[in-house]
């Protein structure tokens, strides 16, 4: 491995907090090996790694931020905005040279960012799909969807994906089920919770209660809120929404018998989740790998439309580990069933030594 202290750049997707939040213990792991860490974000996402992780660079580099339809499928939505897509990559492309330059950076890491790739310094992608899956009735495309992502994962150095190379895999046919190329490299899952062992005095909630973790871009994410808000403000036990502002931390607010929260800590948040009655959340592909940290269950609701989230959420509740509803079927007489405990210590030991050679192979010496 290298000894000398090398700068790291690390570049999360704008589609989501948790493309950040699954950064940071990548970001942390690799700070503790004796390196300097820039984060190149966009604002809010910038603002959660300034609350939860000191000591960190910072630099204003936004990447593209999607939006969904209310009334348009998420793909058809994308497809639409494919052009602005293409500016991106482009400008931050070439945006990304000038920054290699600026602050000596040495290696650069994105998470799912297709433009930041550079001959002259090592590159790392990071996705959980070399597959995108398509609607069904567009299924005959991802074969072409697979050489575009391929064309892209070329022209980095080495392709992490956060999963399990085995039969124990959070993905699915999302990685598992396409032939990868040589750069590849399986690193187990990543969570913000990876190294912190929740207790229920950390939580700011010491009684009964369910979870509600809101993610994912508007306007989804507004009517998932609302429905859900609907159902349970005046049922018991009390409901807690997460809404993932780290931007406006410090604000909360109560209607009926549900808590807002804007934000908290990863401590804070893993003492809420593990003493919750039930988790509801999203089915992204982050959310997941932090509730298999925590060793916990959930309802997963699929974002309307998003493939990606529609394929985990049938795959992992065919396993028995979530149990899954779709948005449109949510309604006052829904039963929420209490979460389960996981028994996820082989996923965890797995991951923390696949992480570990990566990053070594990572960090050698040409």
């Amino acid at each position: 491995m290298s000894e000398k202290k090398q700068n790291i750049l690390i570049c999360p997707l704008e589609w989501g907090l948790g493309h950040s939040a699954r950064m940071m213990p990548l970001a942390a792991r690799l700070r503790e090996m004796n390196n300097n860490i820039f984060i190149g974000a966009g604002e809010k996402h910038l603002s959660l790694f300034r609350y939860e992780m000191h000591g960190l660079n910072y630099i204003n580099f936004p990447g593209f931020r999607p939006a969904y339809s209310k009334y348009l499928p998420q793909y058809i939505s994308l497809f639409l905005k494919i052009p602005i897509l293409i500016y991106h990559l482009i400008n931050e492309h070439a945006r990304l040279k000038k920054i290699i330059r600026e602050y000596s950076i040495d290696i650069v890491i994105s998470d799912n960012r297709f433009g930041l790739w550079n001959k002259k310094v090592k590159t790392v992608y990071i996705t959980h799909m070399p597959l995108i899956p398509f609607p069904r009735a567009l299924s005959f495309l991802e074969s072409t969807g697979i050489l575009l992502h391929r064309a892209i994962i070329k022209r980095y150095t080495f392709c992490f994906i956060p999963d399990l190379p085995g039969e124990i895999n959070l993905s699915g046919r999302l990685s598992h089920g396409v032939k990868l190329l040589k750069n590849t490299r399986y690193i187990g899952i990543l969570s913000r919770f990876s190294e912190i062992k929740p207790t229920l005095t950390e939580s700011p909630i010491k009684y009964r209660h369910n979870t509600i973790i809101l993610s994912g871009p508007e306007p989804q994410r507004g009517i998932l809120k609302q429905k859900l808000t609907d159902i349970l403000k005046d049922k018991e036990p009390q409901s807690v929404f997460l809404e993932g502002r780290p931007e406006r931390a410090e604000e909360s607010m109560q209607l009926n018998n549900i808590i807002f929260y804007n934000h908290l800590s990863s401590s804070e948040m893993a003492g809420l989740i593990t003493g919750s009655e039930t988790v509801i959340t999203r089915s992204g592909y982050s959310t997941i790998m932090d509730l298999i940290s925590l060793k916990c269950s959930a309802l997963l609701i699929p974002t309307t439309g998003q493939t990606e989230q529609e394929y985990l959420a049938r795959y992992l509740e065919g396993k028995g580990w979530f149990n899954t509803i779709l948005q449109k079927d949510l309604n006052a007489g829904v039963s929420f069933s209490p979460k389960m405990s996981l028994n996820t210590d082989e996923i965890l030991v797995q991951s923390k030594a696949l992480l570990e050679k990566a990053l070594k192979e990572l960090l050698e010496k040409e």
